[in-house]
């Protein structure tokens, strides 16, 4: 259509009779403007370019209400997930936290694909060591694929310090082993409540170690534990009195020696040609609602959204733990995919276990929910929740 007619439908619709008399020229300014401002919301909509790790900074975004995205689970239909995890089934009322899609800046995550985990997984083992998020992570992962996979053609055999999912028609493992501080400790297998009490061996990872040998895919993490508020009891070397022959550290100052015991065994044991090792950072805990401007609230206690503040960053995230891994990592020889999820986390207060969860393996009852300064927890994640989005990083990655 040529300007001068698009000047005449224009002017000659029902009830434009007072356009009718613009001039030609403005008209072809209000359609350049209208062709440009269309031109301008594409690009604003199109720039973000495919994934690539190399260039990609997963940790700038937002995150995105989307209700039409549907998660690839739920704590109900997954039959592997801990009740420690399952809000839903837990009594937890609200649905919006499955809705939330992290959206980075200059680059579109792609949409956790259940049929190239497991191909990319074909003939291989895939271990997650750590503490009880890394389970929860490993959990959700399984939850992510089991689905697709016919009753018969998959199994789980789940141990106090290590568990198995097999898919069987893909000869492929998911993995979880129990190191809540990838070094040894004395609070290893029977757990020891009282932190005060928990004794480290900072240079030895040996004992757990064995265990890694031969897999495929390591993905690593270890922070919550060291976090207890009280100095570090750690050993290295040989004491002469063994366990009373203990130093008492910081707990960053303990983080960077047992950190390196773990890179030192990974640069010397790990052949980078058949295995891939990554790290997740740590998870933040939301423990003090005044660090998101929430004076009145509770912990992370009914929390109902992500925080809006770009860069929040709250007192449950350690930025000398977060400069120990990128220190340590930096220096090996063998390298270590880093799944920095510490960011994109730190927004996600909503999203947590609080007060629908379990306490000494029964849930909570309606008494202890009523007293959430108590009980309710800020460390751990719902399912499905944030740790999928964490999957879909790391998948991206793998």
């Amino acid at each position: 259509m040529s300007l001068t007619q698009f000047s005449s439908a224009w002017t000659m619709k029902p009830g434009a009779a007072s356009r009718a008399k613009l001039p030609l020229p403005l008209i072809a300014t209000i359609i350049y403007d209208r062709i440009s401002n269309e031109k301008t919301d594409a690009l604003l909509i199109d720039d973000r370019f495919d994934f690539d790790p190399e260039e990609c900074t997963v940790g700038n975004g937002k995150w995105v209400f989307n209700r039409s995205i549907k998660p690839l689970y739920t704590d109900r239909s997954c039959p592997y997930l801990d009740r420690q995890v399952s809000c839903a089934m837990n009594g937890r009322p609200d649905s919006n936290y499955t809705h939330w899609e992290w959206q980075p800046e200059d680059c579109i995550l792609p949409r956790f694909d259940p049929e190239l985990a497991l191909k990319k997984l074909r003939g291989k083992r895939l271990l997650f060591v750590g503490d009880s998020l890394q389970r929860g992570q490993w959990q959700s992962f399984v939850c992510l694929v089991e689905s697709i996979i016919p009753e018969d053609k998959k199994s789980m055999k789940r141990g106090r310090i290590h568990c198995v999912f097999k898919a069987k028609e893909y000869n492929a493992t998911i993995e979880f082993y129990w190191a809540p501080f990838l070094v040894e400790s004395n609070s290893d297998v029977q757990i020891i409540g009282d932190p005060k009490k928990r004794i480290l061996k900072v240079d030895s990872v040996a004992k757990h170690a064995k265990h890694w040998i031969g897999v495929d895919i390591l993905v690593f993490n270890t922070y919550v534990w060291w976090m207890s508020g009280l100095k570090i009891k750690s050993l290295w070397g040989s004491f002469a009195n063994g366990e009373e022959g203990y130093e008492e550290l910081d707990a960053a100052v303990a983080y960077r020696i047992g950190l390196k015991t773990w890179a030192n065994w990974v640069d010397s044991t790990i052949n980078p040609n058949t295995t891939r090792v990554f790290f997740t950072t740590m998870s933040p805990t939301h423990q003090r609602s005044a660090d998101w401007n929430n004076k009145e609230g509770i912990k992370c206690y009914n929390e109902t959204g992500p925080v809006r503040k770009k860069g929040h960053w709250g007192t449950g995230s350690d930025k000398r733990i977060m400069k120990a891994v990128s220190d340590v990592v930096e220096k090996m020889k063998v390298p270590v995919t880093v799944l920095n999820v510490t960011q994109i986390s730190e927004y996600r207060v909503d999203a947590h276990s609080s007060v629908y969860t379990e306490s000494g393996g029964k849930l909570l009852t309606e008494e202890q929910k009523a007293d959430p300064l108590h009980h309710a927890d800020c460390i751990h994640w719902c399912l499905p929740g944030v740790p999928d989005t964490w999957n879909q990083i790391f998948l991206a990655n793998l």
